[in-house]
Order: structure tokens, then C-alpha cells, then sequence
């Protein structure tokens, strides 16, 4: 029978850093307060998590490589949202930001939740940061302690 290894919800223990951009911070503001609900409801201590604002999204991924180069986090979660104007500027921010995210997951080695929100208008955005659509930013942190937890279980493979 094939050995099945899911990731746990569990922050008991674990240290958590999240970095969240001040551009449309009435939409991140809620993310962020969905990403605290959310770790705390995981048993994530309060004295083991970080928050660190940057400018916008696109700074999130740099956020992210920082926070992971310290060594210090089983977690890490990016919170931004970017919702589209009349220029192209809103393609580049989400490519980038996309991009940065998946770059510093897999080379820094820390599980990364991924909570920008590319909404076509604000009203789409304010539905997924605490309204009827839910709140991404929860999800992104419960993402990211399941994937703390499944690199826990693959790195006891490698010592095993």
C-alpha cells in the first residue's frame, strides 16, 4: 500500500512571517486579519509571527527571500491585491509578483502561502478578504503551515 503524507494544519511551534503590501490597504488590511485568525485557530503562537509591510505588491517577493535567508521560519505568507486599472501596469504587477512568489518558493526552501489577490475590480477583491468569497488571506496562511508540515515529513524521509 503506497505511504500517503498530507500536511497538517498545525502552527504549534512554528514561526510565521508574513509580508503584506500597503497598496490597497483596505483589501490587505482584512487579508492580513484573516492570516492572524487563521494561525492563531492553528495554535501559532502571537510571539511567532512577524508581519512586515512593504510598499506594494510587487515588493512581496523580495519581503519573502528576506524573511527566508534569516532561517528563522517554518512558513512564510505573502499578502497583496492588486485590481486592475485602465493601463497594462496591472499585467506586469501580477506577472511579477507570480513569478517572484513561485521563484523565492522554490529556491529559498520555505513554504510560501500565496495570498495576492488579481481581482478585475475592488469590489471583487473586498469579497475575498472577509466577504462573501471568503477571506484568501486565511487560506494562504492555513497553505502555508500544511506545506511547513509536509517538508517536515519529506525531510524525515531523507534522515530515515
Amino acid at each position: 500500500m503506497a505511504k500517503v503524507h498530507r500536511g497538517a494544519v498545525s502552527g504549534r511551534g512554528k514561526r510565521v512571517g508574513i509580508a503584506v503590501a500597503r497598496f490597497n490597504e483596505v483589501v490587505t488590511e482584512r487579508l492580513l486579519d484573516g492570516a492572524l485568525a487563521a494561525l492563531a485557530a492553528a495554535g501559532t503562537a502571537p510571539d511567532d509571527i512577524v508581519v512586515c509591510w512593504v510598499p506594494g505588491a510587487f515588493e512581496l517577493p523580495a519581503a519573502c527571500q528576506q524573511l527566508a535567508a534569516t532561517k528563522r521560519f517554518a512558513a512564510l505568507v505573502m499578502l497583496g491585491a492588486v485590481v486592475r486599472g485602465g493601463t497594462d501596469h496591472y499585467e506586469h504587477v501580477c506577472r511579477g509578483v507570480t513569478e517572484g512568489a513561485m521563484r523565492v518558493g522554490l529556491e529559498c526552501g520555505v513554504p510560501l502561502g500565496f495570498g495576492v489577490l488579481t481581482c478585475a475590480e475592488m469590489e471583487q477583491a473586498l469579497a475575498r478578504a472577509g466577504g462573501e468569497a471568503g477571506n484568501k488571506g486565511a487560506d494562504a496562511a492555513m497553505a502555508a503551515l500544511a506545506m511547513a508540515d509536509l517538508f517536515t515529513q519529506i525531510g524525515a524521509m531523507r534522515a530515515g
